[in-house]
């Protein structure tokens, strides 16, 4: 039966990518020799693991009690292969981390790559998302969102300091279509809009006074998925803009562009790494934690 381990890891891959281009192209492998491994495995078992259509991969009843009983023992094999590492002198190993791009180039990627350096041996693979990546069925090792974001079951680190939120526009938008300073005068400007790819919608600006808390629906000609294209259009006068401040920082210092509203900016909970209450982290990961943790 040990042989047949492979097959039954394939499976696996298949099931949590719910397809099989995802799951080959994950595993290394092709997709007919992926195909031809799970008729072998359902053939061996005598059962259906995985319904197949055109469009998606399903798993059955029986596939679905193999990725929840079989598969997590599976995990706490590599958990503790890993900590072997632990018996070497040096961290060694892969860790993977999701998180958005905005906390992979100023928070992740600017602490961890001196860790690289200093460690030859550890491997990093950053995915950046912008959506709500489920981190256990994606088997990252953690994932990194704002504080309040964090699901209640998690353990969660801070990485980094309170954030604030800048509404922004050039001088010469706010010259022709006037400076506003109440979340009820936002309607008549135009707003450069981003939409939340894990939501399929568009981000409504929440703001706070102090006092006060609005959600803001943002309209005007042009929206995004990505900060940084928002940030250009900003630059070239299509409206106003709203990003965390960070973002803004070198036009704001050269006047390219003009906070607006600031007091509706409050600062909020800055960015925590977040993982699963396991008790065996390998040195790798334990060391990226130490990294990426806040200090005042």
């Amino acid at each position: 039966m040990r042989e047949n381990y492979n097959e039954i890891l394939a499976f696996i891959a298949v099931a949590r990518e719910r397809s099989f281009t995802r799951a080959a192209a994950r595993l290394g492998v092709t997709q007919s020799a992926l195909s031809h491994s799970m008729r072998a495995l359902e053939e061996r078992l005598g059962i259906r693991l995985l319904t197949r259509t055109t469009r998606n991969v399903s798993t059955t009843e029986a596939g679905e009690r193999i990725l929840q009983r079989i598969a997590p023992r599976f995990e706490d094999i590599d958990t503790e292969l890993e900590m072997l590492s632990e018996l070497t002198s040096k961290p060694a190993g892969l860790v993977r981390i999701s998180c958005s791009d905005h906390a992979a180039f100023n928070l992740v990627w600017p602490k961890l790559s001196p860790l690289l350096e200093e460690y030859p041996d550890i491997q990093l693979e950053i995915n950046v998302d912008n959506g709500f990546t489920n981190i256990v069925s994606s088997r990252f090792d953690a994932g990194i969102r704002l504080g309040e974001a964090v699901e209640k079951d998690m353990i969660a680190v801070r990485v980094g300091p309170a954030m604030r939120m800048a509404m922004v526009a050039t001088p010469d938008y706010l010259a022709q279509h006037g400076t506003p300073t109440s979340p009820e005068e936002l309607t008549e400007h135009k707003c450069i809009s981003l939409r939340l790819i894990s939501a399929g919608r568009v981000y409504d600006w929440e703001l706070d006074n102090g006092e006060r808390q609005v959600k803001v629906k943002s309209k005007g000609q042009v929206i995004f998925n990505h900060p940084a294209l928002i940030c250009k259009a900003a630059l070239e006068g299509f409206g106003l803009a709203f990003l965390p401040e960070d973002m803004f920082a070198a036009a704001l210092a050269e006047g390219k562009l003009i906070r607006v509203m600031e007091e509706w900016c409050q600062p909020f909970p800055g960015y925590h790494l977040y993982y699963p209450n396991r008790n065996n982290h390998s040195p790798a990961f334990a060391a990226v934690i130490e990294r990426l943790r806040y200090r005042d």
